[in-house]
Order: C-alpha cells, then sequence, then structure tokens
C-alpha cells in the first residue's frame, strides 16, 4: 500500500485497542468515543478485507491477520513518538517513562532523582508506581523495576539491582516486648500477598511460624505505615527503609534476614535499547552496586 494512502487513523484505533483489549479502554487512552474507535476500525478492516477481532466474553481476540499486524505497529508507533518527544521545546531530550515498584521508588529512587537529573540532563525520567504487577508494554512504559525472582519474567530482559532480605520492622515502643522470635506469636503479623514470606522467616529464626491472621496488603509502603503506628509487625526490606530507622519511626527487633527476591530493571525482551534506556540502566546498576543508604 502507498504511503499517502495509509489509513493512520484507523492503524493508530487498531494498535490501541489491541493493547488494551478493549474498545472502551481504547477510547480513552485516544480520547475519543467507543463509537469513533469502533468505526475506524470498521474501516480497516474493509481496507484490507480482513477481520482484525473475535470478541470474547473476556475482551478482544486477534485473528491471524491482526496478530501479525500488531507487533509491527505497536513497535513504529513507539519509534515515532520518541523521536517527536527528543525534540520537544527546541532542544533534543529524550523521555523515559520507568515503572517503579513503590518500596524502591521511595526508598532508593526518589532520593537520588536530583543526583540523576545533573548526571543526565538530556533525559526526562518519568516515574509511574506499582504494585509489582505491571505490563510493560501496555502501559507504556520502556522500563519497569520490579521485586522478585528473576524466573518469573522470562519473557523479559532484566538487570539486578539490590538484594533486599526482609525482616520484621515495628513501632519502637514494641522492642521491649520482642526479645525473641517466639514473642511475635503475641502480636499482629502484617502480611503481604506473597504468601510463604513469614513461614520463610521463622525458619531462618528456628522458630514455629504461628497461624497467620493479619491484614494482607499489596504495598510494603503502607505495610511500614501501619507498623509505625503500631498495628502490627511487617515483614519489610530494610534496606528500603533505611531513613525511617535512622529516624526512630521504625525499629528492627532481630537481625534475622530471609532472601524473597531481589529488584530488577526489567524491559521488552528483543526491544531494541535506545540511548536513555541504557543509560538509565548504567546509572541504576551502578547506584545500586554502591550500596548507598538513601540520604
Amino acid at each position: 500500500m502507498d504511503r499517502p494512502n495509509l489509513p493512520l487513523n484507523g492503524l493508530r484505533a487498531f494498535e490501541v485497542a489491541a493493547r488494551q483489549g478493549s474498545f472502551t479502554r481504547a477510547a480513552i487512552e485516544l480520547r475519543v468515543t467507543q463509537a469513533a474507535v469502533s468505526q475506524q476500525i470498521q474501516r480497516l478492516e474493509d481496507l484490507l478485507g480482513h477481520r482484525l477481532f473475535t470478541r470474547a466474553s473476556s475482551g478482544l481476540i486477534l485473528t491471524d491477520i491482526g496478530a501479525a499486524l500488531h507487533p509491527v505497529l505497536t513497535r513504529n508507533f513507539d519509534e515515532m513518538g520518541e523521536v517527536l518527544d527528543r525534540f520537544q521545546g527546541g532542544r533534543y531530550r529524550e523521555t523515559l517513562n520507568l515503572g517503579v515498584v513503590t518500596t524502591f521508588a521511595t526508598g532508593w529512587l526518589i532520593p537520588r532523582l536530583e543526583v540523576f537529573k545533573v548526571a543526565q540532563p538530556g533525559i526526562s525520567l518519568r516515574i509511574f508506581t506499582h504494585n509489582n504487577r505491571i505490563d510493560i508494554a501496555k502501559e507504556g512504559l520502556h522500563m519497569a523495576i520490579r521485586f522478585g525472582d528473576r524466573t518469573a519474567w522470562p519473557w523479559l530482559e532484566a538487570a539486578p539491582l539490590i538484594a533486599a532480605p526482609l525482616t520484621p520492622l515495628c513501632a519502637p515502643d514494641l522492642l521491649p516486648h520482642l526479645q525473641a522470635p517466639q514473642d511475635l506469636l503475641g502480636q499482629r503479623l502484617l502480611r503481604s500477598y506473597r504468601v510463604d514470606e513469614w513461614a520463610g522467616w521463622f525458619a531462618a529464626a528456628g522458630a514455629e511460624c504461628p497461624p497467620l491472621e493479619g491484614p494482607v496488603l499489596d504495598s510494603s509502603v503502607a505495610s511500614a505505615e501501619l507498623a509505625a503506628a503500631g498495628h502490627g509487625v511487617a515483614l519489610l526490606p530494610a534496606a528500603m527503609f533505611a531513613r525511617q530507622l535512622q529516624a526512630g519511626t521504625l525499629a528492627r527487633p532481630f537481625a534475622t534476614e530471609v532472601a524473597a527476591g531481589r529488584y530488577w530493571l526489567t524491559w521488552l525482551r528483543g526491544k531494541p535499547l535506545t540511548l536513555a534506556m541504557a543509560q538509565v540502566r548504567s546509572w541504576l546498576m551502578e547506584g545500586a552496586g554502591a550500596g548507598e543508604p538513601p540520604e
């Protein structure tokens, strides 16, 4: 098909709908009506003579033609957007959208952003926090920092950042009551969605894990806030809460730690690194290797 005849509006509507898996979510991203998205895709299908989607109760399903077309469009729209971003404002500048698990953002990255701006003035770093469950492609990110085991994301490239073993943290006035691991049996133990963390810590401490009935939270930051307020004991990466421990808003009753994973910088496998992606990776890995505490 000749370039002047490319149905750009229809291709853009299709790419967003395929990525979002929904005409409704595509309309929100494109800031148009759902009917407009549907009409653009219908025109594209008429032009091609092929269906691009089938509808199912779970959402939109790509046909073989749609599945062949979608990655090509995503890659090219991303590349066009990245180039245009670099030249906005009359000077070269590259924007990088970075998803960051909230604990790492507050405990390590955000205190260092001013240092990053000085070191990399040509990169506009946009931070989007998440709770460790994120889809880089669907959420328009270039890279994402996650916590866990490398094997959990076999479809992604990953660079190791910081190991963050877990240990109980609590309010300082609770310290006198926690002289041995068994003393935790009388406390409310705050839990994360990773169900085996407390069992692993008690095993490392040589004690039996009690039945767990405390609240389940999907944010270590929320767990830390509850613990600091005296509402329970949280199992947290002490390295990410160094400022709170130094300030005395949190306390660490035991030295025992349990490995539950580490923080990783991830990006889509097969996607070439832009200059900004490569520089951010180098900066993060250098800083993580230095092991500096947050200021």
